[in-house]
């Protein structure tokens, strides 16, 4: 029975995982978008650098953090308990909620929701799998 659990954790964990990157390349594309608009076109490269060290894609930082957390779980040797997966869970609830009045995180996701229908399908996702009854 406990395999068993741990397997499923592991498959949602991993689903989970798979459905923030997508949300994040969604987002990380818009910003470039929008970046572009301004200061022209950039390579992979140039990209690259900008996510790392240029304040207009720092608010992906916090998202980015989740999914190493993920990663991290994956990866781990220990089991992972019920209460290590709510928090994740309640993490990532409290980080995708759009609020035109809230932190960095929340307005730019909230702007990236009403302009790019990708977005949303992609947050859809997430959502449906943070409130499916999986584990």
């Amino acid at each position: 029975m406990l395999n068993t659990l741990q397997s499923s954790q592991h498959q949602r964990l991993s689903e989970l995982r798979i459905k923030l990157l997508r949300l994040h390349k969604l987002l990380l594309e818009t910003e470039r978008l929008t970046y572009q608009q301004v200061r022209g076109q950039v390579s992979r490269g140039e990209l690259l650098q900008l996510v790392i060290r240029h304040e207009q894609f720092a608010w992906l930082h916090r998202l980015s953090a989740l999914i190493i957390q993920i990663d991290e779980l994956l990866h781990t040797d220990e089991p992972v308990t019920q209460e290590v997966i709510e928090a994740i869970d309640r993490d990532i609830r409290t980080l995708l909620s759009p609020d035109e009045l809230g932190d960095e995180f929340a307005m730019k996701y909230n702007t990236a929701l009403q302009r790019h229908p990708d977005v949303v399908l992609a947050h859809a996702d997430v959502m449906m799998l943070l409130t499916s009854d999986s584990i």
